[in-house]
């Protein structure tokens, strides 16, 4: 398991090293930039190439209505945190203004629900769990980006990010019909039985190569601009929502539908990923609070390499 780790965190960490370095060097929009390419080519292109690879059909049935749980099970908990909290504060003078700023709230709710099941899951899963269950975590992996990352997610990064006057629902409806990602999976999947030319092919599986260190980079970029400690506490709630609290919930909800063994663990694991890059870009698409996203994303990366043990004491 050590050396799975290691070699699932190395690239984070040079990248993002990368990040830092570059930040100073780059012109100041360059991060901005870096996201909108990300959201609009990167992602959707690495989702088209998992779409194409993927077979869904043995996981048909009780594993998309878990997946789609565990979204929701997120959103919910982040939400009702953020309002549990709103309430207590509401008469103190010193309450962090953050509560009341949209841009803030929608970070904080997408740090909590949105994990990174993509590039830290799918490398640490499959030698985690035995084989015959690898497609559940796929299958976990995938759903959240279509019907969490761009789909509930895209919803709340659009909602928060405009001020609410300016809100209306068939805006968010627009802006979700409007997610290249989405687009992707649905070419992906209906083109699995279509030969492409070898270098089309390989230049989709090339995809890699830039979207993971590019959302790296831009973690990086935005670490470089937090100040201070301040924002660090505000990520850590939706932190310990992401990757002790909502795994938690999960496995007691798996084990009463009588799940066990390594069906159980696949599912805990990757529910209880870190806070996703994707967060981040949308964050960087939606004007939304970078340093949240950011700080969460530090936080429980750090939190994924206490608990990963203690899973696999409890669940394997």
């Amino acid at each position: 398991m050590t050396e799975t780790l290691f070699h699932a965190y190395t690239p984070l960490i040079l990248w993002t090293g990368l990040g830092v370095i570059l930040f100073r060097l780059m012109p100041e929009a360059f991060p901005r930039l870096l996201g909108r390419t990300l959201y609009w080519v990167g992602v959707p292109v690495e989702i088209l190439s998992l779409a194409r690879q993927t077979d869904f059909s043995g996981n048909a049935g009780l594993a998309p209505l878990i997946t789609a749980g565990a979204i929701l099970m997120g959103f919910l908990l982040a939400w009702l945190s953020l309002k549990i909290w709103q309430h207590l504060v509401k008469d103190q003078e010193s309450s962090p203004s953050w509560l009341h700023d949209r841009a803030s709230q929608g970070s904080f709710i997408l740090s909590a629900m949105l994990g990174n099941t993509g590039f830290v899951g799918l490398a640490i899963a499959p030698s985690l769990i035995s084989d015959r269950y690898v497609g559940w975590a796929v299958f976990y992996s995938v759903t959240q980006n279509v019907i969490g990352t761009y789909g509930l997610g895209v919803f709340i990064a659009s909602y928060f990010g405009r001020q609410a006057t300016a809100n209306h629902w068939w805006i968010q409806i627009r802006d979700i019909l409007s997610v290249p990602s989405l687009w992707a999976f649905a070419i992906g999947s209906l083109t699995r039985s279509i030969e492409l030319p070898v270098p089309v092919e390989s230049g989709l599986h090339a995809s890699l190569w830039f979207v993971i260190p590019g959302a790296f980079v831009l973690m990086g970029m935005r670490l470089s601009q937090i100040k201070g400690w301040k924002t660090f506490q505000t990520a850590l709630l939706p932190a310990i929502l992401k990757v002790i609290v909502m795994p938690g919930l999960l496995s007691i909800a798996v084990t009463l539908l009588g799940l066990t063994g390594d069906s159980r663990l696949a599912l805990v694991l990757m529910s209880g990923m870190p806070t996703a890059f994707a967060g981040l870009i949308l964050a960087e698409e939606y004007n939304l609070d970078r340093e949240i996203v950011a700080s969460s994303i530090v936080i429980t990366t750090g939190l994924l390499l206490l608990m990963i043990p203690l899973w696999l004491l409890l669940y394997s």
